[in-house]
């Protein structure tokens, strides 16, 4: 016995090198990050973008010669920049982080690929470029580079129309009625940026064309919506925010014939309308979300982007009228949309241990029952 003891102190300790444990950890917590990761993160980037969208409009020449108009375009060109920036830096992040989980992951990527909400936030990335290959503070239009973005921002987009639309009417059992959700709305948001950004490079060919695919598939969606079938019924409480969706649509649309035309003109000033109308129905019932502000998640920045895209509507709509009453509402709808878009900048850093959680909304919409494709 007294021998066995000394040989088990004799023997060595089996010491795990520092940088081994280092490097397993990292792996850990990638791997972690990657399985809870999807693309419904892209909402932070679209929110970013159509903020420096907003603000470029905001600081370009114009024609309105109101105080409040002049007051807005004496916002710094380096405050600007700092925000697309910023913008920039998030949107590379997010696209490496779905790169890597593309590459890993790919049967998750799949899955959300399958899903009749997963989907639709795929429309996400490519919206954001979009909007920041439009806000670019060194890009200008009708250059090569820029015909060259545009085209690899466009192309996935009307890809995705095609599996997604396509499937609507020729395919399964994925007939419109069961898998329409608000979320659906995405599809055409990302026709119309296409359309927005065509339209400024002078392309009216194309613009008219995605303008006009976006619009015919947001009316069949709107009275599809409308009539609450199950699709609605199918997102959780969580994901309610997602509602804004339903004006943020019309007022793209605004902006977008805006650009075809070169005036907003009636067509331009009736969507407005339509997405401030829509707008007043959902702030009126705040009852609907209260569920899902209950704690926070990545999903409550799907109220920013919609407020941003309707306060740009604004400042053309006032351009145009040049009332007191339309720069009163661009006033409210501006003050809005950039306090709803700090609020969230600034909860989304004090709870960063919240933002991959276990039961992520998106993530547990994997384990409901899928529409074989």
């Amino acid at each position: 016995m007294i021998r066995s003891m000394a040989s088990q102190r004799s023997q060595p300790e089996v010491n795990i090198p520092q940088s081994s444990r280092f490097t397993d950890g990292i792996k850990r917590s990638l791997s972690s990050i990657l399985t809870k990761f999807h693309a419904g993160y892209f909402r932070i980037s679209l929110s970013l973008g159509g903020q420096a969208l907003l603000w470029k409009t905001l600081i370009g020449p114009t024609h309105d010669k109101s105080t409040l108009r002049h007051l807005v375009h004496k916002f710094h060109p380096t405050a600007f920049l700092v925000l697309w920036s910023f913008a920039l830096f998030i949107l590379i992040l997010l696209s490496l982080l779905y790169i890597l989980r593309c590459l890993f992951y790919f049967k998750m990527v799949k899955a959300e690929f399958l899903h009749h909400v997963g989907v639709n936030y795929l429309f996400a990335p490519w919206i954001s470029w979009l909007l920041l290959l439009q806000s670019a503070p060194f890009a200008t239009p009708k250059t090569t580079s820029y015909y060259v973005l545009w085209w690899f921002f466009a192309v996935p987009v009307v890809a995705l129309d095609v599996k997604i639309y396509g499937q609507w009417f020729t395919k399964g059992k994925k007939f419109l009625s069961t898998v329409a959700n608000p979320t659906s709305q995405i599809s055409v948001i990302g026709n119309l940026v296409g359309a927005l950004a065509a339209a400024s490079m002078g392309w009216k060919e194309s613009a008219v064309c995605l303008f006009s695919l976006g619009m015919v598939h947001y009316l069949v969606l709107l009275v599809t919506l409308y009539q609450r079938f199950s699709g609605s019924d199918r997102i959780p409480a969580m994901l309610r925010p997602v509602f804004f969706l339903f004006f943020a649509a019309p007022s793209v649309a605004s902006l977008a014939w805006e650009s075809i035309t070169g005036a907003f003109d009636t067509a331009s000033k009736m969507l407005f309308f339509l997405s401030l109308f829509l707008f007043i129905s959902l702030v009126c019932r705040p009852a609907l979300f209260r569920r899902s502000m209950r704690r926070f998640n990545v999903a409550w920045w799907a109220y920013s982007f919609p407020l941003t895209i309707l306060a740009l509507a604004s400042t053309e709509y006032a351009e145009e009228v040049k009332g007191s009453i339309a720069h009163l509402l661009m006033l409210l709808l501006l003050a809005l949309s950039v306090l709803v878009s700090l609020g969230l900048t600034i909860f989304t850093l004090l709870n960063t241990r919240m933002l991959l959680p276990d039961n992520d909304p998106i993530s547990t919409l994997h384990h409901l029952p899928t529409v074989s494709p």
